[in-house]
C-alpha cells in the first residue's frame, strides 16, 4: 500500500513543502500554505524504476500544415485567438468579477450554434435559470445551446466521453470544478490543477475545443497555481475598467498564433458589441486645440491602434508631489520626467503631475514615451500640439529618441484618420517609410527638439 506523505502546498503559487511554515519561501505569501497530503506514487508493476520505454526521435525537416481552425463569426474574439478555435486546443479566460467574461463567451457560443456546431455551456457558479435571463437579456435564447450547472469533474468527463461530443465546451469556472479523489476544497491548488488536468486531457483525446474561465486575483493574475497558465495552450485576459465602456481581450500566451493581440469590445444593454475600428472609437471624444494632450500611433500585436494621451501638470501645495498614472507604467513616468528635468533642464519637481491614457486602454510599449513626454511638456507650457499630429518612439536616459518597428504601419492607421504630420525618431539611412510623403514628418534625434517645436526655451 502507497505510503501517505505529509504535504503543504501554496494556494497563491503552488510551491509544496513537507512541513508547514507561516510563510511561502516561493512567492512571500502569508498563512498560504494548506494540508494536500498525498499518497506517494509507486512505479507499476513490471517497470523498474530505472527503467522505461524508449522515445522515437524525428527530423526538423518535413510538411507543416497550419492547424485547422473553427471561426467563431465574433471577428474580435478570433483575432485575438490567432484566426478562430483550433479544435483540442484549451483556452483560459480570466478577467474582474462583473467584466464580460460569461457575456462574450455565451455570445460565441451562440454564434457557433447558429452556425451549426454543438456547443456546451457548463456552469459552476450560476443556476440555469440565471443562465436562461442572460440569454434573454442578450437576445440569444433561441440558440441551440445546451446548459447544464456541475462542479463534479467526473461527472462532467462521463458525459462528454462519448463518440459525437460538442464541439465546444465552456466550463464556468475552473475554481468551482472538483475531483472527488482528493480530499481538499474546490479552488485550491490541488484541485484546480487535478481538474483541468482532466479536462484538457479529455479535449484533446476527443478533440473537443474547451474554453475555461479563470477567478484573478487582486492584482489581476489568474487565481490558483501558475501552473495552470503553463497547462493550456491559449490564455486570454478580459480587461476594461467597469466606469469605461470598452472592454479589451487580450492574448497574452498562444501555441498556434501571434501574441499581445487585441480585440475591442463595447459595453452596451444588449451585451458585448465588436468595435472593427478601436482608433476612431478612442478619438471620438478628443478636442482639438488643447494643452496637454498628444495622439499616440501604437500597436498591439499585429493591429495598429490610435489613442490619446492626456497630461496635466500643476503646482502643488504638498511637500511630496503626487504622479498619478492610468493606463501607463508609473515607473516609466518617472524616468520620462528625470530625463525632462536633467537633460532638457525643464522644471517639474514641484508640480502634481496625471497622466491617463483616454478610453481605459492600458499602453505597455516603449515607443508611447515620446507622445507621453510631448503630452507633459504641453500641459506645463499650457501650448496645445500642432493639429492633426501623430507621436511616437522611445526616449532613451540621455534624452535620445530612439527608432521604433512597424513606422509605416503606425502611419498608415493615422493616414485613415486624416491625420497629416507625425512627429517621428530619425530615419535610417534608406530606411524612410513609403506612406512619409503623404506626411509633413518632422524627425527629431532628441527631446530639446520637441521642446523648441512647443517655443519653449532649452
Amino acid at each position: 500500500m502507497a505510503k501517505p506523505v505529509q504535504l503543504y502546498v501554496c494556494q497563491q503559487c503552488g510551491a509544496s513543502y513537507s512541513r508547514w511554515a507561516g510563510r511561502c519561501d516561493a512567492c512571500g505569501a502569508w498563512n498560504s500554505l494548506v494540508d494536500e497530503s498525498a499518497a506517494k506514487a509507486e512505479p507499476p508493476k513490471g517497470i523498474s524504476k530505472r527503467g522505461g520505454r524508449a522515445i522515437a526521435f524525428a527530423s526538423l525537416e518535413g510538411a507543416i500544415e497550419d492547424p485547422p481552425r473553427r471561426a467563431t463569426q465574433v471577428e474580435e474574439f478570433d483575432r485575438v485567438c490567432g484566426g478562430g478555435l483550433v479544435p483540442g486546443s484549451s483556452v483560459l479566460i480570466g478577467g474582474d468579477p462583473g467584466i464580460g467574461k460569461s457575456t462574450i463567451l455565451l455570445q460565441t457560443l451562440a454564434a457557433l450554434a447558429n452556425g451549426g456546431h454543438a456547443v456546451a455551456y457548463i456552469s459552476g457558479e450560476e443556476a440555469e435559470a440565471q443562465l436562461r435571463m442572460r440569454a434573454g437579456r442578450l437576445g440569444l435564447a433561441a440558440a441551440r445551446v445546451d446548459i447544464a450547472c456541475a462542479t463534479n469533474v467526473r461527472d462532467i468527463l462521463a458525459t462528454l466521453d462519448v463518440n459525437n461530443p460538442p464541439a465546444v465546451v465552456v466550463i464556468d469556472s475552473i475554481q468551482t470544478m472538483y475531483v472527488d479523489a482528493l480530499d481538499s476544497a474546490p479552488g485550491t491548488v490541488a484541485q484546480v490543477r487535478s481538474s483541468a488536468q482532466e479536462l484538457i486531457r479529455l479535449a484533446k483525446r476527443r478533440g473537443i475545443i474547451l474554453l475555461l474561465v479563470g477567478h484573478v486575483t487582486k492584482e489581476g493574475m489568474i487565481a490558483g497555481p501558475r501552473v495552470l497558465e503553463h497547462m493550456v495552450d491559449t490564455v486570454l485576459y478580459f480587461e476594461g475598467e467597469r466606469s469605461h465602456q470598452f472592454r479589451i481581450l487580450r492574448t497574452v500566451k498562444n501555441r498556434f498564433g501571434p501574441t499581445d493581440e487585441i480585440g475591442v469590445f463595447e459595453m452596451t444593454g444588449a451585451g458585448l458589441q465588436q468595435v472593427a475600428n478601436p482608433s476612431a472609437l478612442f478619438l471620438a471624444d478628443r478636442r482639438d486645440d488643447v494643452s496637454g494632450a498628444a495622439v499616440f500611433a501604437g500597436l498591439e500585436g499585429t493591429r495598429p491602434v490610435l489613442v490619446e494621451i492626456q497630461a496635466l501638470v500643476s503646482p502643488s501645495p504638498l511637500g511630496t508631489p503626487r504622479r498619478a498614472v492610468v493606463g501607463w507604467e508609473s515607473s516609466r513616468l518617472a524616468m520620462i520626467l528625470a530625463v525632462l528635468e536633467t537633460r532638457c533642464g525643464l522644471t517639474l519637481a514641484g508640480n502634481d503631475v496625471y497622466l491617463n491614457v483616454a478610453g481605459g486602454l492600458r499602453i505597455a510599449e516603449p515607443a508611447a514615451d515620446l507622445a507621453v513626454a510631448a503630452a507633459l511638456v504641453s500641459a506645463h507650457t499650457d501650448r496645445s500640439l500642432p493639429r492633426e499630429t501623430v507621436i511616437f518612439g522611445e526616449v532613451g536616459l540621455a534624452g535620445e529618441i530612439r527608432g521604433v518597428g512597424q513606422a509605416e504601419l503606425r502611419l498608415k492607421e493615422a493616414a485613415k484618420l486624416g491625420f497629416n504630420r507625425a512627429v517621428t525618431p530619425q530615419s535610417r539611412a534608406g530606411a524612410r517609410p513609403s506612406v512619409a510623403s503623404e506626411f509633413e514628418l518632422i524627425e527629431i534625434n532628441h527631446l530639446a527638439r520637441l521642446l523648441s517645436m512647443l517655443d519653449q526655451p532649452v
